[in-house]
C-alpha cells in the first residue's frame, strides 16, 4: 500500500524480490493534480501498471466492499509505504504476520505526515528511515528495525526524501526474511522523545521575516517541491525557490527590506540576511534573484510581506 514517489522504491524493491510474491497494490484513487488539475495517477500506480501487477484503489478502507476484496488477496503481510488512509483495526488483523510500514524518521521523533520536512525545518543533524509493525495508533507501533542517514546542510524535502525512500526500501528488503522467519523481535517506541510532524498546508510556506535567516532557510528547504516557501510582492505572490543565509552580512534597515549585496540581493530578517537565490513572481518564469531584480528596477528597497 503506497501512493506518492516515496513508496515506489519500496514496490519494486518487493517487486523484484524473487523471495516475494506481490499478490495486490494498493493505492489511492486517481485524483486532479498540476496547473490544469487533469486526473492523474499516482507514482505508485504508474510503477504497478509498468510491473503488471494486480491494481486496487479504494476510495476507503473502512466498508465491507473494501475489507472483502482483501480477504480475497489472502495476504501473509501488508507492507505500507506513505499509503495516505488510515488502515482500520479489521485491516491490520487481516495478515498473518501483521502490517509492517516504512516511516521516514527515527520513530518516535516525527510521527505524523510530513516526517522529512519536519526534520529539516527544525534543523535537525540526523534523520533516517523506521521499519514499524503496525498498531492503531498515529506512527506508535513496535520498531523492527531502523537505519540513520544524515541531514546536509543543503538538502531540500526534495533530494534528502529520496536518499530516505531508497534507504527505507533497502532497510525493507534486509528485514523481512528476518522478521518473517520471526528471528527479529519488535522492540516498543520509547516513551520519551516523541515529536509530532502534522499534514502540511499551503499557508505553512509563508515566510515570517521577523524570523531569522537560518530557520528561514530552512523553511525554504523543506517546503520544496510543495507547499513552497513564498512572500508577497507588491501585492503579487513570490515563490522562493533557493535562498542562502548571510550571518556575515551586517542587518541594516526594518525586516522584509530587499537589499542590494556583492553577491546578490537580499532581505533583512530578524537575525541577518537571507541572500535571495532563485524566485519566482505569480505567472512568470522562475529565475535568478539576480536577474528579477535586474528587471524590476524597484524591487530592491521595497519591502516582502
Amino acid at each position: 500500500m503506497g501512493t506518492p514517489d516515496f513508496a515506489v522504491p519500496s514496490l519494486l524493491a518487493l517487486a523484484d524480490s524473487p523471495a516475494v510474491e506481490v499478490v495486490a497494490v494498493l493505492t489511492q484513487p486517481d485524483r486532479p493534480a498540476g496547473r490544469g488539475r487533469r486526473t492523474a495517477a499516482s507514482p505508485v500506480k504508474r510503477a504497478a501498471e509498468e510491473r503488471s501487477l494486480p491494481l486496487y484503489q479504494p476510495r476507503s478502507l473502512r466498508n465491507q466492499e473494501a475489507l472483502a476484496r482483501l480477504s480475497e488477496y489472502r495476504p501473509d503481510l501488508i507492507v505500507v509505504v506513505a499509503f495516505g488512509q488510515i488502515l482500520p483495526p479489521a485491516v491490520l488483523g487481516l495478515p498473518s504476520h501483521g502490517c509492517l510500514n516504512v516511516h521516514a524518521s527515527l520513530l518516535p521523533r516525527w510521527r505524523g505526515a510530513a516526517p522529512i520536512a519536519a526534520a529539516i525545518l527544525h534543523g535537525d543533524e540526523r534523520t533516517g528511515v523506521t521499519v514499524m509493525q503496525m498498531d492503531v495508533g498515529l506512527d506508535t507501533g513496535p520498531i523492527v528495525a531502523q537505519r540513520e542517514e544524515p541531514v546536509r546542510p543543503d538538502d531540500t524535502r526534495a533530494t534528502l526524501g529520496e536518499r530516505l525512500a531508497h534507504l527505507g526500501a533497502a532497510l525493507l528488503l534486509e528485514t523481512l526474511p528476518h522478521y518473517l522467519s520471526g528471528d527479529l523481535t519488535p522492540t516498543p517506541q520509547p516513551e520519551e522523545g516523541v515529536t509530532y510532524a502534522p499534514q502540511l498546508r499551503k499557508e505553512d510556506g509563508r515566510l515570517d521575516w521577523t524570523r531569522p535567516a537560518t530557520a528561514l532557510d530552512r523553511q525554504v528547504r523543506a517546503f520544496d517541491p510543495w507547499p513552497g516557501a513564498f512572500t508577497t510582492w507588491r501585492g503579487r505572490r513570490l515563490r522562493i525557490w533557493r535562498a542562502t543565509p548571510r550571518p556575515d552580512v551586517p542587518v541594516t534597515g526594518a525586516t522584509g527590506i530587499v537589499v542590494s549585496l556583492r553577491d546578490g540581493v537580499g532581505v533583512v530578517t530578524g537575525a541577518g540576511v537571507l541572500r535571495l537565490d532563485e524566485v519566482q513572481l505569480a505567472g512568470k518564469r522562475r529565475m535568478p534573484a539576480v536577474d528579477f531584480a535586474r528587471g524590476q528596477r524597484d524591487f530592491v528597497g521595497s519591502v516582502l510581506g
